[in-house]
């Protein structure tokens, strides 16, 4: 299977954007912390929430860098993560013509693109985890598979660290079940003669 190259090197945007109580800002701490100590690349993130602890628009955004960083906001958005229909229509207005859009296709009835890509981020930590909070782990192991921006080690190393260790396993089985329906997702994508290459390789 091919792998999508590291979007918009030098300098990648991205945005994560969903509700209060989702762990949108958890995630971006979380990506942050893992490209900058375990990746070595300058990264800064700046967060936002609405007036309203659950359910209020809350938004992480990401810049990650080669060089050091002098404006910490996004301007042309390079990939955006979208977990409610509100923030696939309010986070849209400045992405990238070929930004990678990734939404929950449980909340997200309407992309903003038709080239988003839908997961069932919410139904897959409900009903295969039992977890439902566990979505925006799910999502961080979308983007490790889907960019190659992080490793699957460097987001394990961060939760451990960020979380307790009763929920190691886990924030484990979230980040392999998002990297498994990444991989799912682009093999099902796939022109047809490199899914008969794979499995002549196998």
């Amino acid at each position: 299977m091919t792998h999508r190259p590291p979007l918009g090197a030098p300098r990648v945007e991205i945005r994560l954007a969903g509700s209060g109580g989702q762990g949108i800002i958890l995630a971006g701490l979380v990506l942050t912390e893992a490209v900058g100590v375990f990746e070595g690349r300058e990264v800064a993130m700046v967060q936002s929430y609405g007036p309203e602890a659950r359910g209020g628009a809350s938004k992480a955004e990401i810049i990650i860098s080669d060089l050091p960083i002098d404006y910490p906001l996004c301007t042309r958005v390079d990939l955006l993560l979208a977990m409610t229909q509100d923030a696939a229509d309010v986070f849209c207005w400045d992405l990238k013509p070929e930004a990678l859009v990734v939404v929950d296709q449980d909340l997200v009835l309407h992309p903003p693109t038709s080239r988003a890509i839908a997961l069932p981020l919410t139904t897959a930590a409900r009903d295969r985890l039992k977890a439902p909070m566990a979505a925006n782990v799910i999502a961080l192991g979308v983007i490790s598979e889907m960019t190659e921006l992080v490793s699957r080690r460097s987001l394990e190393k961060v939760l451990l660290r960020k979380l307790s260790a009763e929920k190691e396993a886990l924030n484990k089985k979230a980040l392999s079940l998002g990297i498994r329906m990444a991989k799912e997702y682009a093999r099902t994508r796939a022109p047809v003669e490199e899914i008969e290459a794979e499995a002549e390789d196998m």
